[in-house]
């Protein structure tokens, strides 16, 4: 089985994010996608995070009705920060014998030489690279100079190009902004209740 991997702090789960897995389960031809709600971001460790069971409800509603899509818990049940390289080390024992691929957005690879431990990423999962806008195209050659054998593991997507962001549906909701179109309703209808990103 060829399983799609989408990680992120998930705050809230957005149009963009589904477009992004609709487009690396279309092009490498993957089974199936499975969501991973970051626990406790170690890249974001001075950001102020929505609690982790409000962020893996959201993208339970923001899944749901698609066979094809999984939601795993396996970051938020973690102690601690999370590292990609401890989740796909986990997740290669659970899913034995099936291909795994890391998606994350193209400002993500370029960085991912000073995450922690990419030669295991790499080792563990392919990794599929989707376009934002703003962001470079990531140069393989210059990143496999950094982490040796990454070129060979990549794939790079050219769309969909998001323009969907987080920060900015969160900043929306604080002015009392509309979000219903960057959000799955049921996502939009939970943030409403439970009175999310006002203050």
């Amino acid at each position: 089985m060829r399983l799609g991997l989408l990680g992120g702090t998930f705050d809230p789960p957005h149009v963009g994010h589904l477009q992004i897995a609709e487009e690396a389960r279309r092009k490498l031809c993957l089974d199936r996608i499975v969501f991973i709600p970051a626990g406790l971001p170690w890249v974001k460790a001075s950001m102020k995070v929505s609690p982790a069971q409000q962020r893996l409800e959201m993208i339970r509603l923001a899944t749901a009705g698609k066979s094809y899509y999984s939601v795993s818990d396996l970051e938020v049940r973690r102690p601690g920060p999370s590292y990609t390289w401890q989740t796909l080390q986990e997740l290669k024992a659970q899913y034995p014998g099936d291909e795994l691929y890391f998606i994350l957005g193209w400002d993500n690879l370029t960085s991912l030489p000073s995450w922690h431990h990419p030669d295991r990423i790499i080792q563990a999962a392919c990794l599929v690279a989707a376009p934002r806008v703003g962001s470079t195209r990531p140069d393989l050659h210059e990143l496999d100079a950094r982490v040796p054998g990454i070129a060979a593991r990549t794939v790079i997507l050219t769309e969909p190009e998001i323009d969907v962001s987080a920060t900015a549906i969160r900043q929306l909701v604080r002015l009392g902004q509309p979000v219903s179109h960057l959000v799955p309703p049921p996502v939009a209808g939970y943030i409403s209740a439970n009175g999310m990103y006002r203050d």
